[in-house]
């Protein structure tokens, strides 16, 4: 591995940790996943996929949420209508349907085809409610989170070259002004 892809990997170990820190995700929640690895390498996205990089990125994020018991998401491409791949144990767990796709660098994205490969009984899904997500490179991981999403600050900002955005989720709020809220979810 090269000294750009060790820091590369850092980087992208040191943002999942410090997401599922700040997140508080408990055991078995889904955090989601988005990576350009056109970004993370300085190009445009969808212009320079890389399997390498996508599997030092992948690995490292993948590490971080098997150490704190979470199942990683990852998003494919707009190619394959962002799709996710995920463990088949968690997609039956949450109630989601499998499709039958399995994505490839320029079909789905080069991140999404090392979660394949990483995984031991990956699936495709089109749709889930993830409880955190971090998109590397701007991929809009939006839609997969559950309704009310929470901007999450983390120190590292950038993997490669990629700009970081996280969030988390919260339960909605309801009742109005007499209502009384947990202090825990908020």
């Amino acid at each position: 591995m090269t000294e750009e892809m060790t820091i590369t990997s850092g980087e992208a170990y040191s943002a999942a940790k410090e997401l599922l820190e700040a997140a508080a995700l408990e055991e078995g929640d889904i955090l989601v996943v988005g990576c350009s690895t056109s970004e993370v390498a300085g190009a445009s996205i969808g212009s320079y996929s890389s399997p390498e990089l996508a599997e030092v990125v992948f690995g490292s994020i993948y590490q971080a949420t098997q150490e704190a018991g979470v199942w990683l998401a990852a998003q494919c491409c707009e190619h394959l209508n962002r799709a996710l791949i995920l463990e088949k144990e968690a997609a039956d767990r949450y109630g989601y349907e499998a499709v039958n796709v399995i994505p490839q660098p320029k079909a789905g994205g080069s991140f999404a085809t090392a979660a394949y490969k990483a995984f031991e009984h990956p699936v495709a899904v089109e749709h889930i409610r993830a409880h955190a997500g971090m998109d590397i490179g701007d991929t809009l991981i939006g839609m997969h989170l559950k309704d009310v999403a929470v901007p999450v600050r983390i120190r590292t900002r950038e993997v490669g070259d990629a700009h970081v955005v996280c969030a988390r989720t919260r339960p909605k709020f309801i009742g109005g002004i007499r209502a009384i809220y947990d202090e825990n979810d908020m």
